[in-house]
């Protein structure tokens, strides 16, 4: 059980939640955002002093019943009440990272030849990839291998806007470290990911900053805008799949719309890594 992350998600999740979301009278002004301690206990159906114990990291190990009425009371979100069980050390089953990638899945992306196809761990660390993938990310066979995860690059690589624009660069690096702080929850006793979290937070005020907001949420679908000095913009279709048995491991793939620009510039540059 980690006592002071889980007070600390506590405390982000309580002032994010107003009275009037759950249903209680707003009462004035408040000198503090979100609910106050005693509403979220009396939500939840238990004592304020139990509340307050766990809000300052020196509670006991809360049941999963416990669990499940504090996650109802905090209106949590589905990957937000995992992370919650998680850091109380309820989860069912504690797994751990591999980084051995199944072979059939080393098989589907090399037959994904108009698709940017890649496989990341939980900590982001790109493992496979096919000759696309490459040609958009920019020749990730000749990176070193800190070089190849996802965010020590969307962090401290200078040039990240230029290849994804400054809009939706910001939108990725909230959503991926919201997606790093989960894993953080799943694998607690992890010296890789819990080393590139200690590394990011020494060397990047914007990660340490992001870091600090408990935002929970796993990378699933979304669309991201790239920006190829080859080819131009792409806009594709980032579709994030768990790969089956092995939920350290994701299939990341980028679609475009068969027809599209952007279909036609992922054609292009198939044809242009064919010929170089």
């Amino acid at each position: 059980m980690n006592r002071k992350e889980l007070a600390e998600f506590l405390r982000s999740r309580r002032a994010r939640v107003g009275p009037r979301d759950v249903g209680l009278p707003d009462g004035g002004r408040r000198r503090t955002p979100g609910l106050r301690r005693q509403e979220v206990a009396q939500l939840a159906g238990m004592s304020i002093d139990y509340y307050i114990r766990l809000e300052q990291g020196r509670g006991p190990h809360p049941s999963r019943q416990v669990l499940g009425a504090m996650a109802r009371a905090l209106m949590l979100t589905q990957d937000e009440r995992t992370h919650l069980f998680n850091l109380a050390g309820q989860a069912l089953d504690p797994p751990r990272i591999r980084r051995d990638v199944p072979e059939p899945i080393l098989h589907l992306i090399s037959y994904l030849e108009e698709v940017p196809a890649y496989v990341v761990d939980a900590k982001y660390e790109i493992l496979a990839w096919n000759p696309l993938a490459s040609a958009v990310m920019g020749d990730l066979a000749a990176r070193a291998p800190g070089d190849l995860n996802v965010i020590r690059w969307i962090y401290r690589s200078p040039d990240i806007g230029e290849f994804l624009g400054d809009e939706d660069r910001g939108r990725f690096a909230r959503g991926a470290v919201a997606d790093l702080r989960a894993a953080a929850g799943r694998y607690p006793d992890d010296p890789e990911l819990r080393a590139l979290v200690a590394e990011m937070l020494a060397l990047s005020p914007e990660f340490a900053q992001v870091w600090a907001r408990h935002e929970v949420q796993m990378r699933r679908e979304h669309v991201k805008r790239l920006v190829h000095p080859a080819v131009g913009e792409i806009v594709t279709n980032c579709q994030v799949l768990a790969v089956p048995d092995r939920e350290d491991l994701r299939l990341v793939l980028y679609t475009a719309e068969p027809g599209s620009a952007s279909h036609r510039a992922l054609r292009e540059l198939r044809q242009l890594t064919l010929s170089s």
